[in-house]
């Protein structure tokens, strides 16, 4: 080919190549972080709850199938908190303020909730202890808070809770100056499903009707 021979139309130039490359490239990570971005938001909820349970943060409780095997002479003193989210008709309270008990030592206390509505209704209890940094070490062997709850228009609950305060609390150098936890539920009403809405009935006429 002669110096003056235009370049060949069916030939592309060696730097196109490379930025349609570059260009997939690209496109294709961006895919990528995409997925997972949408599989962390979808797994986030599920991992932030275990990460709560598995280090108590946030005063996230533990939950226990037996009791320690020694009990410390140290005392702690227990304080029993309730509460009800806008909108729940219902009456919440501890059955007792306040007990003190020894390191590793279970103990059983009692809440009463009243349905004061007039309806049936399904609610569900969150919890937590302050300070936040006794909830690795408070474990509950029994609790109302493992269930939905449903109750009836004037029904009234004892529901108890079984519970301990773990003995390493003691070489817990976070906790070192703990000497009463709070112990605090909250009731919230579950969500109703929605029904599915059943298809209105054929007019007087329409029966047997087939569409144009």
């Amino acid at each position: 080919m002669s110096a003056s021979e235009p370049p060949r139309p069916d030939r592309a130039p060696a730097g196109s190549t490379a930025t349609s490359r570059r260009h997939g490239l690209v496109a294709a990570g961006c895919l990528a972080f995409v997925a997972v971005m949408v599989g962390a938001a979808y797994a986030s909820v599920p991992l932030y709850q275990l990460f709560c349970q598995v280090t108590g943060f946030g005063g996230t409780t533990q939950v226990a199938a037996s009791a320690p095997a020694t009990t410390s002479n140290r005392e702690i003193e227990i304080r029993f908190d309730a509460n009800v989210a806008p909108g729940l008709p219902w009456r919440f309270l501890p059955e007792q303020r306040s007990v003190t008990v020894k390191l590793g030592e279970t103990k059983l206390a009692y809440y009463k909730v009243e349905n004061i509505g007039a309806k049936p209704v399904t609610a569900t209890a969150s919890y937590n202890v302050t300070p936040a940094q006794a909830g690795y070490h408070f474990a509950k062997m029994q609790c109302f808070c493992f269930t939905d709850q449903t109750l009836q228009p004037g029904e009234v609950l004892d529901m108890p809770v079984v519970f301990f305060v773990d003995p390493a609390l003691a070489d817990d150098p976070d906790a070192t100056g703990v000497k009463t936890i709070t112990l605090s539920y909250t009731f919230f009403a579950k969500a109703k499903v929605a029904e599915p809405v059943a298809a209105a009935p054929p007019k007087p006429g329409e029966a047997g009707k087939s569409p144009l």
